[in-house]
C-alpha cells in the first residue's frame, strides 16, 4: 500500500503540524541566560527543535553540566505561555480533516511531554482529529522516538504496516524504521531533504496537501 495511503497515521507535531520555533528557541535561550551561559542567536538554535530536551541540552551545556536541571528550567519557562508561541502550518487543519472524512486515523507520536502536547492539540484545535496523543512521560519514559513507537503499537494493537510515521527530522525516521515503519519526511518544518534522505526516509513531500496522495 502507498504511504500515504495507510490507513492510519503518526503525526509528528514541532515542524509537521505547528511551527514551534518562537516558543521553543525562545526557552532555550531563556535557561542559558539563566545558567550565564552564552546565548546564540535565535537562527543558531533551529537545530533544537526535534530532538528530545535532555538531548538538546546535554549537547548545549556539555555531558557534565546539570542536564535535569536545565530541563526543569525550561519547563517551567515553556508552560508559562511560550507553550503556545507557535502557529499552525497553513492548510494543515484542512488536510487533516480531509483525511479524516476518508477514514484515515490520526495519531500524534511527538518528542514533546505528553501533557504539553496535549495542552498544544487542545489549543490549537487539533485535537478532535486525533484518536489518541503519545509523547514522552516527565521523567524521561519513552524519550526515545523509537520505544515511544513501540509503546504506541503495542498499546494501540497495530502492525507497522497499517502506519506511516510522518515527520521532518531524522529522528522521526529512525524511529520509525527501526519499528518496521515506513515514513514520510515533510519539507515545510526543519529538517532538510539532505537529512532525510540521509536517515533514509521512505517518501518526501513539500506541502501538507500532499498527504493527500
Amino acid at each position: 500500500m502507498p504511504v500515504r495511503k495507510r490507513p492510519i497515521l503518526l503525526l509528528d507535531l514541532d515542524g509537521t503540524l505547528v511551527d514551534p520555533a518562537p516558543g521553543i528557541i525562545g526557552s532555550t535561550q531563556y535557561v542559558l541566560r539563566e545558567l550565564g551561559l552564552p546565548v546564540p542567536e535565535a537562527t543558531d538554535l533551529r537545530w533544537v527543535i526535534g530532538p528530545p530536551l535532555r538531548v538538546t541540552f546535554a549537547k548545549l551545556l556539555g555531558r557534565e553540566a546539570d542536564v535535569e536541571a536545565a530541563v526543569r528550567l525550561y519547563r517551567e519557562r515553556y508552560a508559562d505561555g511560550p507553550l503556545f508561541d507557535a502557529e499552525p502550518y497553513p492548510t494543515m487543519h484542512e488536510v487533516l480533516e480531509t483525511r479524516v472524512r476518508s477514514g484515515t486515523r490520526l495519531i500524534l507520536c511527538t518528542a514533546k511531554v505528553k501533557s504539553f502536547a496535549q495542552r498544544v492539540v487542545d489549543h490549537f484545535g487539533f485535537s478532535p482529529l486525533l484518536s489518541a496523543v503519545y509523547g514522552p512521560e516527565l521523567g524521561g519514559r519513552f524519550d526515545d522516538k523509537g520505544d515511544l513507537i513501540e509503546h504506541l503499537l503495542a498499546s494501540e494493537a497495530l502492525g507497522p504496516d497499517q502506519v506511516c510515521m510522518v515527520g521532518d527530522r531524522e529522528h522521526d525516521v529512525h524511529a520509525a524504521t527501526r519499528n518496521g515503519v515506513p515514513s514520510i519526511g515533510v519539507l515545510w518544518g526543519y529538517g532538510s531533504e539532505a537529512e532525510l534522505k540521509g536517515a533514509g526516509v521512505t517518501l518526501i513531500i513539500r506541502e501538507p496537501r500532499e498527504l493527500l496522495g
